[in-house]
This record gives structure tokens, sequence and C-alpha cells, in this order.
């Protein structure tokens, strides 16, 4: 498809709709690969300035990367950070110094990357991404910290070289594209690990392809539960570790426990492992980028990302959550059951017909007592009689069919009493529309 005029491009939703027209989404919407990224970012003379921490993972990547800007920011540091995908607008996606990127800034930086890519074919993210970048530059940080998208060995962000590499949990997403089994997504994932580099792995059990990779090109693998940790200690919980030191370089480090920490202001047990994860990377990098126990504990304190086990005031409550894979609702699940008594739990469920949608409703089925499945905007959305169906199949209650989340959460709040639960979830898309028509910012 031929560009737009460039000087016919005005304001962000006029970029953004030049992305969309030049490389349209959808199933066919992906390419994995670094090429293209790394020919506009060399022709752009992009390079790392600051220590870069690159964070993937199946689940929890937006929330370790909230704590590391939250901590990074609270030490006093100029922070850049980059994630995806937004829930309301596009500028969330580029934060510099806890702010969402501004309108001009962000056309300014898609302005010189539609310069630089020539006859390059860029895809939405890989265009979002080296203009992200030009944010940055354009700034003195201290620190840039960058979700991967999608993977990690062939995704845009992997063009940048970390100083410290996180993978936060490998489980079962995005099959069609990163594998059949975790063997296979953990390879794929590992593939942010640079050698010599500290690599943060937060899953316990990680696969043996994510553990060779890592041995194979010499990183400085930590493992959850192996060379760092947390335990819980009532209201309070603690850290332990290693502190990279002066003579790092050669490896070395030394111990280190952090006890009488704040629980995280994300709720869920989860946030520990994310928390801990989050620290592992901060004192790997100590010698660059020292925090006190003080930046720590206000960091983790004010720590704040909408739609990650979200929790509303009022009654009835409203939770909303992102969790779109069987990983996610499981944690899901667990974090329901922690919560005080409710009588009944309404769910506002939309999701993608790529997901394993049987294996979500499945880990949510004990804790719901009202389905009303919703349909997404979108090609790649399922449809509420889609959803209905599955949900039917195990003879769960579906109390209507919805065209949209808006509807569906509209019929909650009108049914639900006062002592229920009212839970919105499956995609950002459906948290989106829950904060949009709630009124709420993201």
């Amino acid at each position: 498809m031929p560009a737009l005029p460039r000087l016919a491009i005005e304001g962000l939703d006029g970029w953004l709709a030049h992305l969309d027209a030049l490389h349209p989404r959808g199933s066919a919407g992906i390419e994995l690969g670094l090429e293209r990224v790394a020919a506009v970012k060399a022709c752009l003379g992009q390079r790392e300035t600051c220590p870069v921490i690159l964070v993937g993972g199946t689940n929890g990547k937006g929330s370790t990367c909230a704590m590391l800007e939250r901590i990074l920011l609270a030490a006093g540091y100029r922070v850049g950070l980059y994630t995806s995908p937004h829930l309301l607008h596009y500028r969330e996606r580029v934060r510099i110094n806890g702010v969402a990127g501004d309108d001009d800034s962000l056309c300014a930086a898609f302005a010189r990357v539609e310069r630089a890519r020539g006859d390059e074919a860029l895809t939405y993210f890989e265009f979002g991404t080296l203009a992200a970048w030009e944010v940055f530059a354009a700034t003195a940080l201290d620190a840039i910290i960058l979700e991967v998208g999608l993977g990690g060995r062939l995704d845009a962000t992997n063009t940048y070289e970390p100083d410290c590499a996180i993978v936060t949990g490998v489980d079962l997403d995005h099959m069609d594209f990163l594998g059949a089994d975790r063997e296979a997504i953990g390879r794929e994932k590992a593939g942010i690990f640079r050698a010599g580099v500290p690599a943060i792995c937060g899953d316990p059990l990680p696969p043996q392809s994510l553990i060779a990779h890592a041995t194979a090109i010499g990183a400085r693998l930590q493992i959850l539960g192996r060379e760092f940790g947390y335990l819980r200690q009532g209201l309070q919980w603690s850290y332990w570790g290693r502190q990279a030191n002066d003579r790092d370089r050669c490896g070395e480090s030394e111990t280190i426990r952090r006890d009488g920490l704040a629980f995280p202001a994300l709720r869920g047990e989860r946030q520990l492992a994310n928390a801990a994860c989050a620290l592992a990377a901060l004192d790997a990098l100590h010698a660059r980028l020292p925090v006190a126990i003080k930046d720590i504990g206000k960091g983790l304190i004010e720590v704040d990302l909408a739609g990650r086990f979200q929790v509303l005031p009022g009654r009835p409550s409203v939770v909303l959550d992102v969790a779109h894979n069987p990983q996610a609702a499981r944690v899901l699940a667990a974090n329901l059951g922690e919560m005080d008594f409710h009588g009944n739990t309404w769910a506002v469920l939309g999701m993608l017909a790529d997901k394993d949608i049987d294996s979500v409703i499945d880990a949510l089925g004990d804790q719901v007592t009202h389905w009303l499945p919703c349909t997404l905007e979108g090609r790649r959305a399922a449809s509420a009689d889609f959803l209905a169906g599955r949900l039917q199949t195990r003879r769960m209650k579906v109390a209507g069919v919805f065209a949209t989340p808006a509807a569906a959460l509209a019929y909650a709040q009108e049914n639900a009493g006062e002592d229920d639960r009212i839970l919105a979830f499956g995609s950002f898309l459906t948290v989106a529309a829950a904060l949009q028509m709630l009124g709420r910012p993201a």
C-alpha cells in the first residue's frame, strides 16, 4: 500500500492512521524479525547512552516495568518507559518520568522515523518502538525500560542492547508465533539475554531451553528461588538476592537481604515475584543505578497500573483485570479467592478468538456465578455467542449475551447486589471499555 503524503499527516491520530495504513494489523499483521528495525535504527543513528532494562515474559511484564519505573523515580533518576498495548490512548505507551508522552513529541518522532525508513516496510509496533526511542533520545535520561511486545528473540525491542534482561515467566500464549509448548516459547523469550549481561528469570521452574540458551551464550542467569527470592513476613515481606559490586565485571557479587518491605500497591501474591524480579535487576545494575531501601519502599507503595487486579472502591466491588491466557486466569482466580466474601460474582467476559478461551473459562469457573459474554471490537474478537457456547458446554450460568462490554457491564451494575462483585476481564480491550464506561483514567 503506498504511503500517505508525508506533509498531509496531521496530529497524533493522523500518524496512527498512517501506521495502520502502512501495515494493516490483523491475523497477517505481525511479522517477527529484527532486520527492518535494525536498518532504520542505524539510519536514525540511535544508540544506547544510559542503562537499558528489557522486560519480557508471558505475564507480569507490565507490572514489573511499572515497579522499576516507580523505584527509579523515587531514587531521583530520569526514566523513560515504553510499554504495550495501551488501554485508552497511545500516549500511555511512551512515558518520561512517569508522565505519558505528549502529542507534539510523538508526532515529531514519527516524522523522523518516516523520513529514515525510506522504502523499508515497518509494522505498527516496529514503527512505534523506533519512535519511542526517538522521544527518549531527545531527553537526557538516566535509565530506559522497554517492555517486549511479543516473544523476545524477534521482537522490535530486542534491537536495543540491554544492560539487564528480565523474563518474568514462561507459559502458553501466542503459540501460533512462539511455538506449541513451554520449551519452544522459553527459547524465544530467552532471546533477549546477552553474553555477560545479567539475565533475571521470575519463573522458579523455567523451561530447560531458557537455561540452556543462557548457559550457551554466557548470560549471567539468576532464577527466582535459586539466586534471588522473597518471603512473606505477615503484613510485610523480605527480599534476598545478590548485589553487584565494583568487581562484578568479573562475575562477583555479594549476598543481600532486605526485610520489612511494604507490599506493592499492585494487588495479588504474584506481584511479590514481580517485585523480586525488579529488585534483582536493580541489584544487578547497582554500580550504575544505586537505589536506597527508602526508594524501594516508596516506589512499591506508589506503583500504579490500571487493569492488573484493579479493585475499584464502592459497592458492589468492581474488579478489572487484563488476564487473557490460562496462567493469568489462574492468578486472577487465586486473587479473587483471597478477597473478602461476596455473594455473587458477575463476570463481563470479552476475549480475542485466538486465545485459549476454554482454559481461561475453566480457571475462573469456581469464582464466577453469572457470566456476561460480550463481543469486542475488531476482526480478532470472539463473538459473544461463541463465548456463550463455550460457557454453556461447561454448564456455566450465562445471564445474557451482549454486543459490547459496556452493555454487559451496565447489566451487571443493574442486577448485582451491594454485597456482590463485578469482574471485567479477558483482554485489554475489555478493561479499556470498562474504564471508559466508568469514566476512569487508565
